[in-house]
Protein backbone atom coordinates (compact mmCIF):
# COMPACT_ATOMS: atom_id res chain seq x y z
CA UNK A 1 0.00 0.00 0.00
CA UNK A 2 2.83 2.41 0.87
CA UNK A 3 4.24 2.67 -2.70
CA UNK A 4 0.78 3.45 -4.12
CA UNK A 5 0.08 6.11 -1.51
CA UNK A 6 3.48 7.66 -2.10
CA UNK A 7 2.91 7.72 -5.87
CA UNK A 8 -0.49 9.39 -5.47
CA UNK A 9 1.03 11.85 -2.99
CA UNK A 10 3.85 12.75 -5.39
CA UNK A 11 1.50 13.12 -8.37
CA UNK A 12 -0.72 15.46 -6.35
CA UNK A 13 2.37 17.42 -5.26
CA UNK A 14 3.34 17.71 -8.92
CA UNK A 15 -0.02 19.27 -9.76
CA UNK A 16 -0.03 21.58 -6.72
CA UNK A 17 3.57 22.77 -6.79
CA UNK A 18 3.92 22.62 -10.57
CA UNK A 19 0.82 24.71 -11.10
CA UNK A 20 2.06 27.34 -8.67
CA UNK A 21 5.51 27.37 -10.28
CA UNK A 22 3.95 27.88 -13.73
CA UNK A 23 1.86 30.72 -12.34
CA UNK A 24 4.57 32.39 -10.25
CA UNK A 25 7.45 32.06 -12.72
CA UNK A 26 5.75 31.83 -16.09
CA UNK A 27 2.57 33.87 -16.00
CA UNK A 28 2.73 36.25 -13.05
CA UNK A 29 5.53 38.51 -14.32
CA UNK A 30 3.55 39.31 -17.49
CA UNK A 31 0.29 39.62 -15.58
CA UNK A 32 1.91 42.17 -13.25
CA UNK A 33 3.55 44.04 -16.12
CA UNK A 34 0.24 44.26 -18.02
CA UNK A 35 -1.78 44.65 -14.81
CA UNK A 36 -4.01 41.97 -16.32
CA UNK A 37 -6.30 40.99 -13.47
CA UNK A 38 -8.51 39.05 -15.90
CA UNK A 39 -5.62 36.80 -16.92
CA UNK A 40 -4.95 35.93 -13.29
CA UNK A 41 -8.60 35.21 -12.53
CA UNK A 42 -8.86 33.10 -15.71
CA UNK A 43 -5.86 31.00 -14.64
CA UNK A 44 -7.19 30.67 -11.11
CA UNK A 45 -10.63 29.61 -12.37
CA UNK A 46 -9.10 26.92 -14.59
CA UNK A 47 -6.50 25.73 -12.06
CA UNK A 48 -8.42 25.95 -8.78
CA UNK A 49 -10.41 22.72 -9.10
CA UNK A 50 -7.25 20.79 -9.99
CA UNK A 51 -5.02 22.55 -7.49
CA UNK A 52 -7.42 22.28 -4.57
CA UNK A 53 -8.15 18.64 -5.38
CA UNK A 54 -4.40 17.98 -5.46
CA UNK A 55 -3.93 19.72 -2.10
CA UNK A 56 -6.73 17.70 -0.51
CA UNK A 57 -5.24 14.48 -1.91
CA UNK A 58 -1.83 15.50 -0.54
CA UNK A 59 -3.27 16.12 2.92
CA UNK A 60 -5.10 12.78 3.00
CA UNK A 61 -2.21 10.73 1.61
CA UNK A 62 0.33 12.70 3.65
CA UNK A 63 -1.46 11.94 6.91
CA UNK A 64 -1.83 8.30 5.86
CA UNK A 65 1.88 8.06 4.97
CA UNK A 66 2.83 9.72 8.25
CA UNK A 67 0.66 7.22 10.11
CA UNK A 68 2.41 4.34 8.33
CA UNK A 69 5.83 5.81 9.07
CA UNK A 70 5.00 6.81 12.68
CA UNK A 71 1.91 4.85 13.84
CA UNK A 72 1.83 6.63 17.19
CA UNK A 73 0.43 10.06 16.34
CA UNK A 74 1.80 11.49 19.59
CA UNK A 75 5.30 10.70 18.31
CA UNK A 76 4.70 13.13 15.43
CA UNK A 77 5.02 15.95 17.93
CA UNK A 78 8.25 14.92 19.57
CA UNK A 79 11.68 15.73 18.21
CA UNK A 80 13.08 12.30 19.04
CA UNK A 81 13.23 10.94 15.51
CA UNK A 82 14.14 12.54 12.21
CA UNK A 83 10.86 11.45 10.55
CA UNK A 84 8.92 13.10 13.39
CA UNK A 85 10.70 16.39 12.74
CA UNK A 86 9.86 16.09 9.04
CA UNK A 87 6.20 15.41 9.83
CA UNK A 88 6.19 18.49 12.07
CA UNK A 89 7.70 20.56 9.26
CA UNK A 90 5.13 19.28 6.78
CA UNK A 91 2.29 20.11 9.19
CA UNK A 92 3.76 23.58 9.78
CA UNK A 93 4.03 24.16 6.02
CA UNK A 94 0.42 23.05 5.62
CA UNK A 95 -0.71 25.46 8.34
CA UNK A 96 1.21 28.33 6.72
CA UNK A 97 -0.22 27.46 3.30
CA UNK A 98 -3.74 27.46 4.70
CA UNK A 99 -3.19 30.78 6.47
CA UNK A 100 -1.90 32.45 3.29
CA UNK A 101 -4.74 30.95 1.23
CA UNK A 102 -7.40 32.02 3.73
CA UNK A 103 -5.89 35.51 3.87
CA UNK A 104 -5.94 35.74 0.07
CA UNK A 105 -9.50 34.39 -0.15
CA UNK A 106 -10.91 36.72 2.51
CA UNK A 107 -8.84 39.88 2.18
CA UNK A 108 -7.47 40.13 -1.36
CA UNK A 109 -9.56 38.16 -3.84
CA UNK A 110 -12.89 39.88 -2.99
CA UNK A 111 -11.26 43.22 -3.83
CA UNK A 112 -8.92 42.07 -6.60
CA UNK A 113 -8.05 44.94 -8.91
CA UNK A 114 -5.05 46.49 -10.59
CA UNK A 115 -4.23 48.15 -7.26
CA UNK A 116 -4.41 44.94 -5.21
CA UNK A 117 -2.68 42.78 -7.83
CA UNK A 118 0.75 43.17 -6.14
CA UNK A 119 -0.73 41.96 -2.83
CA UNK A 120 -2.13 38.90 -4.59
CA UNK A 121 1.20 38.33 -6.33
CA UNK A 122 2.90 38.28 -2.93
CA UNK A 123 0.51 35.61 -1.70
CA UNK A 124 1.01 33.57 -4.89
CA UNK A 125 4.77 33.72 -4.42
CA UNK A 126 4.45 32.71 -0.76
CA UNK A 127 2.28 29.69 -1.57
CA UNK A 128 4.71 28.73 -4.34
CA UNK A 129 7.69 28.90 -1.96
CA UNK A 130 5.77 26.86 0.59
CA UNK A 131 4.98 24.29 -2.13
CA UNK A 132 8.66 24.00 -3.02
CA UNK A 133 9.48 23.66 0.68
CA UNK A 134 6.92 20.81 0.87
CA UNK A 135 8.83 19.03 -1.91
CA UNK A 136 12.20 19.57 -0.24
CA UNK A 137 10.95 18.30 3.12
CA UNK A 138 9.17 15.39 1.46
CA UNK A 139 12.29 14.25 -0.36
CA UNK A 140 14.16 14.42 2.94
CA UNK A 141 12.29 11.34 4.11
CA UNK A 142 14.46 9.41 1.62
CA UNK A 143 17.54 11.58 1.19
CA UNK A 144 18.11 12.76 4.73
CA UNK A 145 18.47 16.37 5.76
CA UNK A 146 19.32 19.09 3.23
CA UNK A 147 20.46 21.34 6.04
Amino acid sequence: MYPYLLLIHILAATVWTGGHLVLALGLLPGILRRRAVGELTAFEAAYEKWGMSALIIQVITGLWLARIRQPDIASWFTAEHFPSRLIQLKLALLAMTLLVAIDARLRVIPHLSEQTLPAMALRIRLVTLLGVAFVVVGTSFRTGPWW
